[in-house]
């Protein structure tokens, strides 16, 4: 029950959403066109532009076809990331762009191997070539790229600016505006890597070469060689570095121009030369060609008496005879005189001075045309793949947008025929396209009404009829033909064509509108008017046969390829500008004809190039001329969007608790499982074979706005369960090392334990040990258990004191502490008086230094009859010679003995002992005093390591008072009767004894510092 409640709530909530609206989307606008609700309001589609732009969305779709609009400042939208960000993803995920595009017909290309074209056409300055070159950008850094073929992709990189130096110039619209059309096709292997390319390009505008409007200039690379090349090449081909110098370069007034910087731009291009393969022989002869351009220019002529054109001044013709390798004679009669051809001779006529004028610009009309086909050549040549395996590939065709100027004469002619061609075809293709994606879908087609510009095309190429063959008769019939005759042959073959007006044919309110001279055309894109004037001279672009048999036999390897002999030998007239310009447009069609197309359409949003700037009425131009408004009624007829199954069940899948997470049925059971939770109604979509299609853009958009609902539910229980497993990761993560913690700490704490356990067995051994031993002499058995007691023995004293000063009964120590009474003995004999006293005070007494297994049994058979109280190892000296010699000291209740191993060697009864001297220095000397009445030997005077222990047990066994003496300098001891010795006691650096010189015993201490 629960559930189902909550299930209710989910459903009301995104059915709210999906009828609120977007504020977003309104500020934004919508990136298909085909998902306008008005899409056939061209004020609906301008706003939508206009929207975009400002938020500095350049791009927007209809359909597949991009629409670009020029920003005209750097958006930061072509990095590398971006560029990552697009690669592999499916067509409509992500935001429209130019890379969405080239991935899109790279990824079709790969998956069915077949060949792709991408069409990209606009006006002069709307960005087409900005596009090309993005998108070789992209195919450099996305493609797989091997180091073999590193070399292959460069050179398709930087064929550009070759090739925007030679062919794009600027215009009043566009500073690096392409005055050609050009088609590229990249070549691909089977694993995707580009391996070639090919180029072909249309209808270079060499008019530009010898005039240019105000405001405009001559070919990029005139300037740039001025302005970046090397002091040395200009002076050999014999330049100035001020283009005002000459006359092809100053006509228009703006040689040089603050926003192009033709110094850098030369190293760009002369880099590209070193990758394209180019020698240096090779651009010695370009640059000479270029160069001989200039110089042709500067020509001056003159008339003389007869009405001939001379040229007074030859420095001209010796340089470009030089350049190009002529003979400067067979040059200058060239350019001022004509050879015409009778049937059995050869007539040379002098030329007037306009006839010259325009013999010198046809020559540098004609060698520039050439030099620019053999270059495109020269880098297709470097492009090709040795590799004959098959290719698929990939064309780029910049091409010429519509034009519509003031004065429109033979070359928009020619461009606007392109693009009604292209135009028709691109109708074509979409309709069959969409057509043949109905009945695949099993969706019932509904007939489009459009305009098929095909009766226009007729008009202009049909063949005898048409405006080029009409244009190609007037150029080679016999008698005066003029521009005029061509515009009266034009009414008298086409006036009655819907599509063709003159000022003759023309209604009194048209009449006004149509000079004399001109004629109209009704394109698909609106009314041009073509003003006929140098119909005939561009459409036949002579040049007389005199010059090219000068050129033929130029030394100049470049003008050689480019002019061949065999031309001079063929004497059919070669064809016209217009039938090869037809026939190439032809060959054109045929190949993207045989390839997928991709379209993108390039708009200019103000004539002034300022960023931000969005002018209406051309952008309103724009689109009529590019046939936007066409193409999406076309596009949108039916239904505004359609999508695979598995795409719109992958996108969608969380609007439905039967779909989410997982759908694991067919993908068009999902879809209609999808749709019918929504609650689509069934005349806003049809199902069919593969893909969903839906009528409305509303549908989609609540469909798109539940979505953005749904996402910030989702995101928010992402959030929350991502939060949780942080927070549990945490916990487990502190948990563990708490427990990891503990059982450290544990650890410690238990070896901490068993130290302190093994210290209290280790103590309760000692203690048992010391008391087992506490009879025994101090050892290392019993010394802290002989401290222990001591220790309590004071402690337990400081209660027990006595009352009073006379009071003698102290606390009686423990057997073991006898010898403290021992040590108040020493105190009152030492204390104060002799030297290492304090240092004694805390080496307990031992009971005997010597234990009875180290006297020898004689020994102890002799005093048997006495118990012995201590023994000591001494030294003892002799009291004559002072030799020493090692004794033992034993001292019995009775006597003291000196003993020499098995002998006793001397034996003092304490009732004959006088008493004891020692010194008040460190030595272990002490002297043993006999009394000479009583048959003694003698004194005797030994050196004990315990003098303080020894001498201590002696008084305390004699039990008499004040017999010790502690002396200072020297003592005095009895040797035998009326004979006495004297020890002498010094300090020193060492402790030594010795006999000195006057037989005295020496001992000499090192006195300490207290």
């Amino acid at each position: 029950m629960m559930e189902s409640k909550k299930e209710d709530v989910r459903r009301k909530h995104i059915r709210l959403h999906m009828e609120g609206a977007l504020t977003a989307r309104d500020k934004v606008g919508v990136q298909d066109f085909v998902l306008l609700d008005a899409y056939t309001s061209e004020s609906a589609f301008v706003d939508n532009l206009r929207k975009r732009f400002n938020e500095n969305l350049i791009y927007t779709y209809i359909g597949t076809l991009l629409v670009s609009v020029n920003p005209y400042q750097e958006l930061g939208i072509y990095t590398v990331s971006q560029m990552e960000l697009y690669q592999g993803v499916n067509f409509f995920e992500l935001p429209p762009h130019v890379y969405a595009i080239a991935d899109n017909a790279y990824r079709m290309m790969c998956s069915e191997l077949n060949n792709h074209f991408i069409l990209i056409s606009g006006e002069s300055g709307a960005g087409k070539t900005e596009a090309s070159k993005k998108i070789l950008q992209y195919f450099a850094v996305t493609c797989p790229m091997t180091q073999s073929l590193q070399i292959a992709r460069d050179r398709l990189l930087l064929s550009n600016p070759v090739l925007e130096a030679f062919g794009n110039a600027r215009t009043l619209r566009n500073d690096n505006s392409s005055r050609f059309g050009k088609y590229m096709d990249i070549q691909f292997d089977f694993q995707g890597i580009p391996v070639g390319g090919h180029i072909i390009s249309y209808l270079i505008e060499k008019s530009r070469v010898v005039y240019q409007n105000q405001g405009e200039r001559n070919f990029h690379i005139f300037y740039q060689l001025l302005a970046g090349g090397e002091e040395e090449r200009l002076a050999l081909l014999g330049l100035e570095r001020d283009p005002q110098l000459y006359k092809y370069l100053s006509q228009g007034h703006c040689a040089k121009e603050s926003s192009i910087n033709d110094k850098n731009d030369w190293k760009t291009v002369s880099n590209a030369f070193s990758v394209i393969d180019f020698t240096e022989a090779d651009l010695e002869n370009l640059f000479g060609i270029i160069a001989s351009v200039l110089h042709l220019g500067n020509i001056c002529f003159e008339e003389d008496d007869q009405g001939c054109a001379t040229i007074p001044d030859t420095h001209e013709i010796k340089w470009i005879a030089k350049l190009l390798g002529v003979h400067p004679a067979v040059l200058l009669e060239a350019l001022t005189h004509r050879k015409i051809e009778a049937k059995t001779e050869e007539v040379i006529c002098p030329l007037t001075l306009e006839l010259s004028v325009y013999a010198r610009d046809a020559m540098a009309k004609a060698v520039y045309g050439r030099t620019f086909t053999w270059l495109v050549n020269k880098i297709n040549s470097s492009l090709v793949n040795k590799d004959f395996t098959r290719k698929t590939v990939i064309g780029l065709l910049d091409i010429y947008g519509f034009e519509v100027f003031d004065k429109n004469g033979f070359e928009q002619f020619c461009i606007n025929y392109c693009n009604e061609k292209l135009q028709q075809l691109l109708i074509e293709r979409t309709l069959k396209a969409e057509q043949a994606e109905y009945e695949m879908e099993g969706i019932e087609w509904e007939p489009i009404k459009y305009f098929n510009n095909k009766i226009i095309c007729d008009l202009v190429e049909e063949r005898h009829k048409g405006i080029i063959s009409i244009l190609d008769e007037e150029c080679i019939r016999p008698g005066p033909a003029t521009d005029l005759s061509f515009l009266e042959k034009l009414e008298e073959k086409v006036g009655t064509h819907a599509h063709f007006e003159t000022r003759k044919l023309a209604g009194p309110t048209g009449r006004k509108r149509i000079g004399w001279m001109e004629f109209r055309l009704l394109h698909y894109a609106g009314e041009v008017t073509y003003c006929t004037k140098g119909f005939l001279e561009k459409n036949n672009d002579l040049l007389y046969r005199h010059l090219k048999e000068v050129l033929c036999k130029s030394k100049n390897v470049i003008l050689r390829e480019c002019f061949l002999l065999a031309e001079l030998e063929n004497r059919r007239r070669p064809p016209t500008v217009g039938t090869q310009f037809k026939n190439s447009l032809s060959s054109l069609l045929e190949i993207l004809i045989s390839k997928e197309p991709s379209y993108i359409r390039c708009i200019k949003p103000n004539d002034r190039k300022e960023p931000s700037k969005f002018d209406d009425f051309l952008i309103r131009h724009q689109i009529k001329y590019l046939g936007l408004m066409e193409h999406l009624r076309v596009r949108r007829a039916g239904f505004a969007y359609r999508r695979k199954y598995e795409h719109f069940l992958q996108r969608y899948k969380s609007l439905c608790p039967d779909t989410w997470p997982h759908w694991h049925g067919p993908p068009a059971e999902g879809v209609e499982r999808l749709i019918n939770y929504i609650g689509y109604k069934p005349e806003e979509y049809k199902l069919g074979k593969t893909k969903i299609f839906i009528r409305f853009p509303r549908t989609l958009f609540a469909t798109e706005d539940a979505l953005e609902f749904c996402k910030h539910q989702l995101v928010a229980r992402i959030q929350a369960t991502y939060k949780s497993c942080l927070g549990r990761k945490e916990y487990v993560k502190k948990r563990q090392a708490a427990i990891k913690l503990e059982a450290h700490w544990r650890g410690a704490l238990a070896r901490k334990a068993i130290q302190r356990r093994k210290w209290a067995v280790r103590i309760i051994r000692k203690f048992i040990k010391g008391f087992i031993n506490r009879n025994k002499p101090l050892c290392p058995d019993n010394e802290e258990f002989i401290v222990f007691v001591r220790k309590n023995y004071i402690l337990n004293l400081r209660y027990h004191l006595p009352k009073t000063v006379l009071d003698k009964s102290w606390l009686r120590p423990p057997g073991i502490l006898e010898n403290m009474q021992q040590k108040v003995v020493t105190s009152e004999i030492f204390r104060g008086r002799k030297d290492g006293y304090t240092e004694s005070l805390n080496q307990p007494f031992a009971n005997s230094r010597i234990n009875e297994g180290d006297i020898n049994p004689k020994v102890l058979q002799l005093i048997s009859h006495e118990k012995i109280q201590y023994g000591v190892p001494v030294i003892k000296y002799d009291r004559k010679g002072f030799k020493a010699r090692q004794r033992q000291l034993i001292l019995t209740q009775k006597a003291a003995y000196v003993v020499e191993l098995a002998k006793i060697k001397q034996k003092i009864e304490y009732s004959a002992l006088k008493g004891v001297s020692t010194s008040n220095l460190r030595d272990g000397i002490l002297v043993i005093h006999v009394s000479p009445d009583d048959k003694q030997k003698g004194d005797a005077v030994l050196q004990c390591g315990h003098m303080f222990e020894a001498v201590t047990k002696l008084v305390m066994l004699v039990k008499k008072e004040n017999i010790v003496n502690v002396v200072q300098g020297s003592l005095q001891f009895f040797i035998s009767p009326g004979k006495e010795g004297t020890i002498v006691f010094d300090t020193g650096p060492e402790e030594q004894i010795y006999k000195n010189k006057n037989g005295q015993l020496t001992v000499v201490s090192v006195r300490r510092k207290s």
